[in-house]
C-alpha cells in the first residue's frame, strides 16, 4: 500500500517594509558634547524608527503609494492623510538631518560656491546664521529650521511638525541644503528648555560637506 506523503507546510516570506531605517554615519556618542550619547540613541532608535513603521504602515493601507519613493510621496502629501504626511516628513527630515551633522573634526567648510551664495542672499555668513537660528526659535512647539534653494537664491525658512519643503503645500518650496531639528527630543537631555543654546551650539557639528554636496545637486 503506498502511504501518502505529508504535505511539506508552504511558507511565503513576509513582503519587504517599503521603508528602512539606515544606521546612524557615525555613532552615537560620536555629536558630543553638542549632542549627547543618550539622546541620540533615543532619537534616532526610537523616534525615528517610530515614523519607519508607521509610515509602512500608512503605506500598506493606501494603494496608491506602492512603490514610490520618499520624494514623490512628499510632493503629493496634500492627497493622502496625516498618517502619510507626519511619518513620511518625519522619515525624509530625520534621514537628512544625520547625514548634516558630523563629528567636529569632519564637518569641513562651506564651499566658496556655498559660501559666496550665503553672502549675496543673507549679506555675510553671520546674518545668515542669525537669520536661521531665529528662524528656528520662533517655531512654536515643535518643527525644523531650513535653508533651502528655491531655483534662484537660497531662503531661510521653517515649518511646524514633521512638514518640510519638498511638500506640494509648503509654504516656501525648494531643495533642502541644510536642516535642523528643533523638536524638544533633539536637544532636551543636554540642553533642556534652552533651544537658543542648542541653535547655536549646532554649527559646531553641521557637516558642511554634506550641505555643499546638496547645494551643487539642487543648482544642477
Amino acid at each position: 500500500m503506498v502511504q501518502a506523503q505529508s504535505a511539506t507546510p508552504q511558507t511565503t516570506a513576509a513582503p519587504a517594509a517599503a521603508f528602512e531605517l539606515a544606521p546612524l554615519p557615525y555613532g552615537y556618542d560620536g555629536l558630543e558634547p553638542v549632542i549627547d550619547a543618550q539622546t541620540m540613541q533615543i532619537h534616532h532608535g526610537r523616534h525615528h524608527q517610530g515614523y519607519v513603521n508607521n509610515l509602512n504602515a500608512a503605506v500598506a493601507q493606501t494603494p496608491a503609494l506602492s512603490g514610490k519613493s520618499l520624494e514623490e510621496i512628499l510632493a503629493e502629501v496634500s492627497k493622502h492623510p496625516a498618517s502619510v504626511r507626519n511619518n513620511a516628513g518625519g522619515h525624509y527630515n530625520h534621514t537628512l538631518f544625520w547625514k548634516l551633522m558630523a563629528p567636529s573634526d569632519q564637518v569641513g567648510e562651506p564651499s566658496d560656491a556655498l559660501k559666496a551664495q550665503i553672502d549675496k542672499d543673507f549679506g555675510s555668513m553671520a546674518d545668515f546664521k542669525k537669520a536661521f537660528e531665529t528662524a528656528g526659535a520662533q517655531r512654536f512647539g515643535s518643527g525644523w529650521a531650513w535653508l533651502v534653494w528655491d531655483g534662484e537664491k537660497l531662503a531661510v525658512a521653517s515649518t511646524p511638525n514633521q512638514d518640510n519643503p519638498l511638500m506640494d503645500d509648503a509654504a516656501v518650496k525648494g531643495a533642502p541644503v541644510i536642516a535642523n531639528d528643533v523638536w524638544e527630543h533633539a536637544y532636551y537631555l543636554k540642553h533642556q528648555n534652552n533651544r537658543g543654546g542648542y541653535l547655536n551650539a549646532w554649527w559646531g557639528v553641521l557637516n558642511w560637506n554634506e550641505a555643499n554636496r546638496l547645494f551643487d545637486a539642487a543648482r544642477q
